[in-house]
């Protein structure tokens, strides 16, 4: 009954387009531009009747003002307290919201952003869980830290790690080889990113994208989610040493990690 697909916007952005075959209606998570997602919707036959908000940043929500104009009455979901205000429902953690036969759950992962939320549904839409990250958790990466700190970023990832393992990743940007290269910087020998790299390159040669990842691949392989790992350990303790860093905790792991993707 339930389809997704990512509609491409500026350079690097997905945004999640939700459709329920039955009814033709179709949901839209953070669109930075409103023509992509109005081209979809009329070449797929959709009419949009809600959009989830995960932050405020332009290339997420540059494209409502449009999208409400395009089709008045459209709900729009986004989160409690934030700057962007264009919305008809705001939702703040541990809130569950209804959209024809899924029920999702919000999460605060306050880091990128801080009024940053994501949205999870048990609901198998593409054979699995989902949940849309937003620019919280990339594929291989996460999101850098604009307003909130590495402590508060860490958090909101090991929230993220309590979900199942199958639950399918839908991020909104094609980061992945980019995160992949830091992240075989750090690593080297890691097989595992050496085979996943290979298999990610693949598919964008073949043109197709690389999210979503399963969350349980997420843990193997993100660099940003492996702060019990005993080579990430050491890999930031080393770079820690040379930057005048602290790495003595999980958090601290993980922040150390962040400033050399930041630096990379």
């Amino acid at each position: 009954m339930f389809s997704i697909y990512p509609i491409p916007a500026f350079s690097d952005n997905y945004i999640w387009c939700l459709a329920d075959s039955s009814t033709g209606k179709a949901l839209v998570v953070d669109p930075g531009q409103a023509q992509p997602v109005i081209d979809y919707l009329e070449q797929a036959g959709l009419t949009l009747d809600t959009i989830l908000v995960t932050h405020h940043h332009p290339d997420h929500v540059g494209g409502i003002a449009e999208l409400k104009t395009y089709q008045p009455g459209v709900r729009i979901v986004g989160p409690e307290g934030s700057p962007f205000t264009n919305v008809t429902e705001t939702v703040s953690h541990g809130d569950h919201l209804e959209w024809q036969d899924i029920r999702f759950t919000v999460t605060a992962t306050p880091g990128h952003t801080l009024d940053h939320i994501v949205y999870f549904t048990e609901t198998h839409i593409d054979g699995s869980p989902a949940l849309f990250s937003g620019d919280t958790l990339f594929i291989g990466g996460c999101g850098r830290l604009f307003e909130g700190t590495p402590e508060q970023m860490h958090r909101s990832l090991a929230a993220l790690l309590t979900l199942p393992g199958n639950t399918l990743i839908y991020c909104a940007h094609e980061y992945t080889l980019a995160n992949l290269r830091f992240a075989r910087h750090w690593l080297p020998e890691d097989s595992g990113l050496i085979e996943f790299e290979q298999a990610c390159k693949a598919s964008r040669e073949a043109g197709k994208p690389t999210v979503p990842s399963s969350l349980e691949k997420e843990k193997a392989l993100n660099l940003f989610l492996r702060w019990d790992d005993p080579s990430v350990i050491e890999a930031a303790e080393t770079y820690g040493a040379e930057h005048g860093l602290s790495v003595t905790n999980p958090a601290e792991v993980f922040a150390a990690v962040r400033h050399g993707k930041d630096h990379f």
